[in-house]
């Protein structure tokens, strides 16, 4: 299994044997981490583990954690989740993010634009949790190894009012990850969430110090 990227969710082998020896927080349960996926956070602290973040029931509740790649099961991306089309289910069909990404899907895969679904709907789609409510934002990833086309970032500013749910549009890069709304208002200044913090940069595309 090769090293999951930040925002990839992780299904642990076995919890109790994954964060032995970890101070949880008392709204983690072991038993429930069996089944429900984690997610890959941006820290270079460590080579020898990844780094993961768990969520509870609301914003409040997050913590972070690593865990070795053995005790990894299983790994789905938002890019994989995108492929699935896992959001073409009835019982979705009425939240205003999943109206949004079946507007938005077929104009990005026509631009072959590489892009995944992350946040409450990501997490949702790929493991039947429902976390989605009815004002959920809608959060794509856009993966970028080098500086967007003219065309592709048009067609990202267009897609921002394609439905009824806000989206909220980040560019994966090898330096990090970006808002793409900032990069368009700043022409190209952003803050950079990176694997040793956030960085100010000019440049996303180029070597983050």
């Amino acid at each position: 299994m090769s090293r999951p990227a930040p925002h990839d969710l992780l299904w642990l082998a076995d919890a109790r044997r994954a964060l032995r020896g970890v101070a949880l927080p008392d709204w983690i349960s072991l038993a429930t981490l069996d089944t429900t996926p984690v997610v890959v956070r941006r820290d270079a602290r460590r080579t020898d583990a990844i780094a993961i973040g768990l969520r509870g029931r609301s914003r409040e509740e997050r913590f972070g954690a690593w865990v070795s790649l053995a005790d990894v099961a299983r790994v789905v991306t938002p890019a994989d989740i995108a492929t699935s089309r896992a959001w073409q289910r009835p019982e979705l069909a009425a939240l205003a993010a999943i109206r949004t990404l079946d507007a938005v899907a077929d104009a990005l895969d026509a631009r072959t634009i590489r892009w995944g679904v992350g946040g409450s709907a990501g997490f949702t789609l790929a493991s039947g949790i429902h976390v989605l409510h009815a004002q959920s934002d809608l959060d794509l990833l856009v993966y970028a190894e080098q500086s967007l086309p003219q065309a592709d970032a048009d067609l990202l500013a267009s897609l921002q009012d394609a439905g009824p749910a806000r989206i909220d549009i980040q560019i994966d890069t090898p330096q990090g990850g970006f808002s793409f709304l900032e990069w368009r208002r700043t022409g190209g200044k952003v803050l950079m969430k990176t694997a040793h913090g956030p960085r100010m940069c000019a440049d996303p595309w180029q070597a983050v110090t």
